[in-house]
């Protein structure tokens, strides 16, 4: 074995090492999966800097700055979608995997926690978790409204338009609750 081999695997293990100790200091004995955060870290890096190049090889020229009516748009759309993706019943199945059913929370929605093992752990925060989500979420709809802005801001529209209809279907029930004495 070559001096640089063995100079690079003494490295590697001072910092496996190193990654150890700081992970376990930083757990003061509770289960987190640093590793896992830092593979989401790195995919979501990665799936940025995509649609990031995709913007920029496709010539479409970038807004100055954000429009406030898009900003409001999009984030009533991040804010349902992330719900939606996070919490809905219907949306079970594709948590599943990576979740244990909990019990009901809340009007449609579930409360679900993450399976224990590695890999499946950090993927059912992320997917359990609305504000975790969201991040995915707004990204993911501001690379659409570069790319495709008709279709991204008709779907945006679609999901602004289910969330007004949430919020209205929650106060006529907390109406009929109070009216009624239920």
């Amino acid at each position: 074995m070559g001096t640089a081999t063995m100079t690079d695997s003494r490295l590697a293990r001072r910092l496996r090492g190193a990654l150890r100790r700081t992970s376990r200091d930083y757990a003061a004995g509770h289960d987190r999966p640093l590793g896992g955060y830092l593979a989401a870290i790195a995919g979501f890096a990665a799936c940025t800097a995509a649609w990031t190049t995709v913007v920029r090889r496709s010539g479409r020229p970038l807004p100055e700055r954000p429009e406030p009516w898009d900003v409001v748009l999009t984030s009533v759309a991040t804010f349902r979608l992330s719900r939606l993706l996070s919490k809905a019943s219907v949306t079970s199945p594709l948590r599943a995997p990576f979740t244990r059913y909990v019990g009901p929370q809340g009007p449609a929605e579930l409360h679900e926690e993450a399976q224990p093992e590695p890999g499946r752990h950090t993927v059912g925060e992320l997917a359990t978790c609305p504000f975790c989500m969201s991040v995915w979420v707004a990204s993911a709809l501001t690379a659409g409204r570069l790319l495709w802005p008709q279709a991204t801001r008709t779907a945006m529209g679609t999901l602004t338009a289910l969330a007004g209809a949430d919020a209205l279907q929650l106060a006529y029930g907390a109406l009929v609750d109070r009216t009624t004495g239920d």
